[in-house]
């Protein structure tokens, strides 16, 4: 799954967490003919309704409550349930499974994007060269504010992903080739490693 859909981990919540909070609204064109003249007091008691109650009534489909000293089955057609927007997460549910993606986006992650947008650049400078898939290589890199450090953080995966040897980095390269992503610009120089 993680690999699938690129994502870095996946945990399984149950709905007590505290992650995912639930929201009742009252269902008006349902609960306005269905309740008349209760209909306000109704509307108090869904909003006042606990998570306890909310999931029973996911749950069963119909919950009791106590509306003007009277007892009235509340029906799951009655209400809307909602996750509350939590900042930083994107909620979507259907009947039977809710998914929170937390899509922060961490100078970690950033860095590993950098790092995927330069393994492209090899590999298309490697195909522009000639290289065959399999031929190690060397890899330059003109040294670059910023770049150095998320590279160097990433450099084991540059290095796997591309066959490279090594990876370094210089203030000026000779005959090097400007390559430009994720606003920075550098040279590389990519040399072909003798068997």
């Amino acid at each position: 799954l993680k690999s699938e859909i690129n994502i870095k981990e996946v945990e399984l919540l149950d709905d007590a967490n505290d992650l995912l909070v639930k929201e009742v609204r009252p269902n008006f064109k349902i609960i306005g003919p269905k309740y008349g003249n209760e209909m306000k007091s109704v509307v108090e008691v869904i909003k006042n309704l606990n998570s306890e109650q909310v999931n029973f009534l996911e749950e069963k489909k119909e919950l009791n409550i106590l509306v003007n000293k009277k007892n009235i089955i509340l029906d799951i057609t009655d209400v809307e349930v909602f996750y509350k927007d939590i900042e930083g997460w994107e909620v979507a549910k259907n009947s039977e499974m809710t998914i929170a993606l937390d899509v922060t986006i961490t100078q970690k992650l950033k860095n590993e994007g950098v790092a995927r947008e330069l393994v492209n650049r090899i590999q298309n400078h490697r195909k522009d060269k000639g290289l065959e898939v399999t031929d190690r290589i060397d890899i330059l890199l003109k040294s670059e504010s910023g770049l150095n450090k998320a590279l160097s953080e990433n450099k084991n995966y540059i290095l796997n992903e591309t066959l490279a040897n090594t990876l370094k980095f210089e203030s000026t390269i000779l005959k090097g080739t400007p390559i430009e992503f994720d606003n920075f610009k550098t040279e590389i120089l990519i040399k072909k490693v003798q068997p």
